[in-house]
């Protein structure tokens, strides 16, 4: 008994000395940060070990929706009609390899499946055409858009998929006027405090529009700069070109991410721009980067450190394959991480990212890249490198 007492002892000691021999390394950085005048940056390292393989021989296709709820679980939303001749055999009874898994799936915070459902439609509801954009609410429902040509509604469910709303309705053109539907919804979020729900409308349209999320009432919508959207104007502004300052959003308007104090921060794609506004869509300011990237365009999916300032913005550059890391009060750009691959920590067309209450960064790519990712956030560094390269486990 005493000798277990006082292995118990000594590891709890040991364990001691780890962390406060970890605490001083992060102050000595910080320290050594400030006297030679380096900002410091969130640092993350690649976690291989997570999500756990899936069951059932499911595969996961296109991922094009990511949130992290308040129980630290990860949900995503993929396309799993996209499978090609060898992915899709199982379901075709052609080989042992592989089955389309459920286009809605719940990890816990140790990567195990935990819930999967959606893809057909119900009573009361279309399911889209070709799903896109994951957003849980804080009342603990789950609501997705739809970027198929006949897309022009979101939907709402509880988080074990029983269904709640529809919002607009499939079958519709292009209107950024319109009071009724969306058209190619590309992601939504719930905002507590006025109970509304900011959705990126998106790729048909090209606009913000604002519900009421318990009516699924349009209260407000805006276009670029705050203006009225005008469908002709923006569809008149033609191929790209990055010495233009485009009046109208380009779109796709890829996401509409709302921080704490209150500003909406909109992802114009392939224009290569932030625009943020107040809520009541008042234009504050834009920011460019990348702006020569053209094609997908560099800005696809934007979120927020979990500290209570939220002093870094994150930006996923699914053109260019990396991460960028802002000071949110500057807009400026401190660092970025990653690359193009498919080892772990580098993406293959970086759709969205997430945050969990720790800090650790999840990502899902779309198009050939299909998977999620985790990043184990590590604290603040002093930047040494605009460009980091993959954010490799150190072993320390």
């Amino acid at each position: 008994m005493t000798r277990r007492r006082n292995l118990l002892i000594g590891a709890t000691f040991v364990a001691t000395l780890v962390v406060l021999g970890t605490a001083q390394r992060l102050l000595e950085q910080t320290a050594a940060a400030q006297a030679i005048g380096a900002p410091l940056a969130p640092t993350f390292e690649v976690d291989p070990t997570f999500p756990k393989p899936l069951p059932n021989n499911w595969y996961q296709g296109q991922s094009i929706g990511l949130w992290v709820d308040s129980d630290d679980h990860v949900w995503i939303v993929h396309r799993p009609d996209v499978l090609d001749d060898t992915e899709g055999a199982l379901d075709r009874k052609t080989a042992e390899c592989c089955a389309s898994a459920p286009p809605i799936l719940e990890f816990a915070p140790d990567g195990t499946l935990l819930r999967h459902w959606g893809g057909s439609d119900g009573p009361g509801w279309e399911w889209p055409d070709s799903n896109h954009g994951l957003n849980v609410d804080s009342k603990n429902n789950i609501w997705i858009g739809g970027n198929g040509s006949a897309d022009g509604h979101i939907l709402k469910f509880t988080l074990d998929g029983q269904f709640v709303m529809q919002v607009g309705r499939k079958g519709v053109t292009p209107d950024s006027l319109s009071g009724d539907h969306f058209s190619r919804v590309a992601e939504t979020e719930f905002h507590e405090r006025t109970n509304e729900v900011f959705v990126a409308d998106g790729y048909g349209n090209k606009r913000v529009a604002v519900i009421d999320a318990d009516t699924g009432e349009m209260k407000r919508f805006w276009g670029a700069y705050g203006n009225p959207p005008d469908d002709a104007a923006a569809a008149a502004q033609g191929e790209y070109d990055p010495a233009t300052v485009y009046q109208h959003f380009r779109g796709p308007v890829h996401c509409a991410a709302v921080s704490y104090d209150e500003l909406v921060y909109v992802c114009d794609r392939m224009s290569n721009r932030i625009q943020i506004f107040n809520l009541d869509g008042t234009f504050v300011r834009e920011i460019y980067t990348q702006r020569d990237s053209r094609a997908d365009g560099s800005v696809w999916d934007i979120t927020f450190s979990r500290d209570p300032q939220q002093q870094y913005l994150y930006v996923a550059d699914g053109r260019n394959q990396k991460l960028r890391i802002f000071d949110r009060a500057s807009m400026t750009q401190l660092t970025t991480f990653g690359k193009g691959g498919h080892y772990p920590g580098e993406w293959y067309s970086l759709h969205n990212i997430a945050t969990d209450s720790k800090g650790n960064l999840y990502t899902v790519e779309t198009y050939q890249g299909r998977r999620l990712q985790r990043f184990l956030y590590k604290g603040l560094q002093p930047v040494t490198s605009m460009q980091q390269g993959v954010a490799w486990p150190t072993g320390q």
